[in-house]
């Protein structure tokens, strides 16, 4: 055999003994910080040393070890609230690798790209991550660059086929071309010479690209460094579990995940989903953790802290520690409060998604959820509840209702005037269509009560609480924090939601009459997904009935698999709650969790 014969054939067996090892380098579900929820396209070298430094004082002896840079490092002029796209000045080598902006990464300057940076998070007991995007830079295949240790040029493997819909920097790369691997190939082997130990790799797994997920994996495999690979945005398609499991070691199973309430009630039937695929080193993933101080200079909203309440921060984390999702921190780590950290550095509650196995769905009745899971080294179990208040909307109950509005010219609007009779209570609900489109951005337009007297905005009173599928209800601005647009129209006086919506509001005595103009902002309409969404008007709870306050959730002995005597502790209060008896039965309260172990009696 020839000394090349011989080479060839051990880099065939080096790559695929690789292949099969991935699986090993994301043993439990990975943790660690990213820097889209706080800082969007525009984070600094700075504002990343500064978090890393933050992760290895305080959570790296926790498990927390990634340091993740999110979208567009190497865009010089990019902008927070919204892509640069007029005029973004790319930063790429010689053969059309995008490189991070020296004037965000002072430690790259002189082709050093992120290895100063990864070297810098590597010294303090961290491991160093990327976000790209799928395929090759535009710009790249403008000047048409060759690709490097090949005679093949960008516009060899570039098309317009299939591209991102929400950003305009790169080309698809057709992967049953001559020259497709050798350029991913070339991609992961400069990411193995900086010292990456993660990459995100965005709009590639929803819609799916089957092909270019191979090339990356190939790519992964040859360039000799492990490399954990996170697929983004969701949803994954379900029917596709087999094979991105078999591709890599993590995968969003949900779109872009803010702080609120309608978007984590969604989680619990995705998770209940994708349970059977979990297993170590292939990882469902919920998205990033919107905890903390976030928005600062983000896509969604002004600088905050989550607009979770305590409760729901604790069923967050709860929901993620007991479905085992990758635990990425999304707020700016530094600006943590001690309830934000107490959440992250529980030791007791991060053994539930270290430890655990089996973990499986017990009771999902609408409003009570439990789930639960074995521990992997000893008989115990681990147990969460949830009061998750998941009543339908009961359409027979409403006031009024419009039509299904779409993007069809003529049909994106409607006008309101109902007959309220005095009420004390109003709701104003928009629910989405059954198209599976997701960009329902909704407008009620000069809100109005009408007495016999006068007439009183509905935006000039406080709602009692609101939800809103994606972000939150603003008033006087869309849901994407734009001008009200409707059929065209601007309007300054008004509420921008998204479905599924529920608006609640104390109506003063005097009122018996309410109009609207409702409609599909111009947000959605510019959209590809488009949106379809019915508005409804109630006088009284959409679901039936008022949520409780707090409401009981019992298990049997039977339920949990267990005989004899068992212990319960409370992990997010570290403490014993007493002997399992006939069961467990807590009062939780609405949209709160516990977590607890069931620990066998010594």
């Amino acid at each position: 055999m020839s000394k090349v014969v011989l080479l060839a054939a051990l880099t065939v067996i080096a790559t695929c003994l690789h292949a099969q090892d991935f699986g090993s380098w994301a043993p439990t579900p990975p943790m660690g910080w990213n820097s889209w929820d706080c800082f969007g396209p525009t984070v600094t070298e700075g504002e990343v040393r500064a978090n890393a430094v933050y992760m290895a004082a305080n959570l790296r002896k926790f498990g927390w070890q990634y340091v993740v840079v999110d979208i567009r490092w190497y865009v010089e002029n990019d902008r927070a609230h919204g892509y640069n796209e007029d005029n973004p000045v790319l930063t790429l080598d010689e053969y059309g690798r995008l490189l991070p902006a020296v004037n965000r990464f002072p430690s790259s300057a002189g082709g050093n790209g992120f290895r100063p940076l990864a070297e810098y998070v590597h010294g303090l007991g961290l491991k160093f991550g990327i976000h790209i995007m799928r395929g090759i830079p535009k710009l790249a295949v403008e000047r048409n660059l060759p690709m490097a240790g090949t005679n093949f040029r960008a516009r060899d493997i570039a098309s317009t086929r299939g591209l991102c819909s929400w950003l305009r920097d790169m080309n698809t790369v057709e992967a049953g071309r001559p020259g497709a691997q050798e350029y991913y190939n070339s991609l992961f082997t400069l990411y193995a010479s900086w010292g990456l130990d993660f990459v995100k790799v965005d709009d590639i797994s929803s819609p799916y690209h089957g092909d270019e997920i191979e090339l990356v994996r190939r790519a992964i495999d040859h360039c000799g460094r492990p490399i954990v690979l996170s697929l983004s945005p969701g949803p994954a398609p379900l029917d596709r579990a087999g094979d991105v499991s078999a591709h890599a070691n993590m995968w969003r199973i949900v779109g872009d995940f803010w702080d609120n309430w309608v978007q984590l009630e969604e989680h619990f039937a995705l998770f209940k989903k994708w349970a059977l695929y979990v297993r170590p080193g292939h990882w469902p993933d919920g998205d990033m953790l919107p905890l903390g101080r976030i928005g600062i200079r983000a896509e969604q909203g002004d600088p905050r802290m989550t607009r979770f309440t305590g409760d729901e921060q604790i069923t967050l984390m709860s929901l993620f520690l007991i479905c085992r999702s990758p635990l990425m921190f999304g707020g700016n780590l530094p600006d943590n409060d001690p309830f934000t950290l107490s959440l992250i550095s529980n030791e007791e509650a991060l053994s539930v998604l270290q430890r655990s196995r089996n973990n499986r769905l017990l009771l999902d009745d609408g409003e009570r959820v439990a789930w639960a899971a074995d521990d992997a080294g000893t008989r115990d179990k681990y147990v969460a509840l949830f009061y998750v208040d998941r009543k339908p909307v009961v359409e027979s109950r409403a006031v009024w209702s419009s039509r299904l509005l779409t993007r069809t010219p003529g049909g994106q609007s409607d006008a309101v005037k109902a007959n309220i009779g005095g009420a004390g209570k109003l709701y104003l609900v928009v629910m989405p269509g059954k198209d599976g489109n997701a960009w329902d951005h909704a407008d009620w337009i000069a809100p109005k009560l009408i007495g016999r007297n006068d007439t009183l905005s509905l935006t000039g009173i406080k709602w009692v609480r609101a939800t809103s599928g994606w972000s939150t209800a603003n008033v006087g601005r869309s849901v994407g924090g734009n001008d009200l647009t409707v059929d065209g129209k601007v309007y300054a006086d008004g509420i921008g939601t998204h479905a599924a919506s529920i608006i609640e509001y104390d109506i003063p005595r005097g009122y018996d009459s309410f109009s609207s103009v409702v409609g599909l902002d111009k947000e959605c309409l510019d959209h590809p997904e488009g949106a379809t969404v019915k508005f409804l008007l109630f006088t009284e709870s959409p679901t039936g009935s008022a949520p409780a306050d707090s409401i009981s959730i019992s298990l049997t002995p039977e339920q949990l698999g267990v005989k004899g005597t068992w212990r319960v502790r409370d992990l997010w209060g570290k403490k014993d709650l007493g002997a399992l008896g006939s069961g467990i039965s807590l009062s939780v309260r609405n949209h709160g969790a516990a977590l607890l172990s069931v620990r066998e009696a010594k």
